[in-house]
């Protein structure tokens, strides 16, 4: 008998690092059935169709699309009924990787705070959302026995930001601390927090919990003329953070998952 495939969750999926790593992990494995998670379904399924297009030969592993707006508890709650009902009502694996970087304006006082409002909302409230209504399914993973009798170890990957290390902004020799910015990199240094809380809590029913830097690379966090920028500056490609996820979720990196710090890009550890 066939074992059951392993189920991934991978939310902001339908562009970005989200896409790029639905597309890597298929074609590393067939052991998986990855939902790609999309705030608007169209975009979803339009996204998924390219994906088939591009590289149908290649893939291994099933996706299907899942319609899921991290910011709406009725979103999240019918995405986990859909996973519970049609999956063994378990959850694998939940990469949180939606997540937005709004332009900041030079408008002052509660312009300002509504764009903190803004950002919290999407980067540090939804992923502790989703994580609260999804663990039970995390939990149920850790429950379940392999073929081969060994229990299986649920993973949480929280895609953060070097933008949010506390330790790299008050250090006057990094080449990035002065960059501005303020309320994405609260939002991120808030969302290591979070994962740092749900690595110690998550630990005693065998869950893997890391946060995730995926480094400069083109995206569409900040829309297109953002996108253009990075391409300017020479960002690198989506597909470097999305492979760095794939081997973190193949279990590849597991032994960084004591260390105090992000895992990052390039197979080292950013610190808090």
């Amino acid at each position: 008998m066939a074992a059951e495939k392993k189920i991934v969750l991978i939310t902001g999926a339908n562009s970005g690092i989200g896409l790029e790593t639905v597309v890597s992990l298929s074609q590393a494995s067939p052991d998986y059935h990855i939902f790609l998670a999309s705030r608007n379904l169209e975009k979803g399924r339009k996204a998924l169709s390219d994906i088939q297009s591009a590289h149908g030969a290649s893939l291994q592993s099933p996706i299907s699309v899942l319609q899921l707006d991290v910011t709406d508890a009725q979103s999240i709650a019918a995405a986990k009924t859909h996973i519970e009902t049609s999956h063994s009502g378990r959850l694998d694996v939940l990469i949180s990787n939606a997540g937005i970087l709004p332009l900041p304006h030079d408008e002052p006082g509660e312009a300002k705070i509504e764009l903190l409002r803004k950002t919290f909302e999407t980067n540090v409230f939804a992923p502790w959302l989703l994580t609260d209504v999804l663990e039970p399914l995390l939990r149920n993973s850790a429950k379940a026995k392999t073929t081969g009798g060994k229990q299986q170890s649920p993973l949480l990957v929280y895609v953060s930001s070097a933008q949010g290390s506390i330790t790299m902004k008050l250090d006057p020799t990094n080449e990035h601390a002065k960059m501005p910015g303020e309320h994405y990199r609260a939002s991120k240094s808030a969302l290591n927090m979070l994962a740092a809380c749900h690595r110690y809590a998550f630990r005693e029913w065998g869950c893997r919990v890391c946060a995730f830097d995926p480094g400069f690379c083109v995206t569409n966090l900040t829309g297109e003329k953002g996108r253009q920028m990075r391409i300017d500056h020479g960002a690198r490609s989506a597909k470097d953070p999305a492979d760095e996820l794939v081997r973190i979720i193949l279990g590849e990196r597991d032994a960084h998952f004591e260390e105090n710090g992000m895992m990052d890009v390039d197979g080292g550890i950013k610190p808090w």
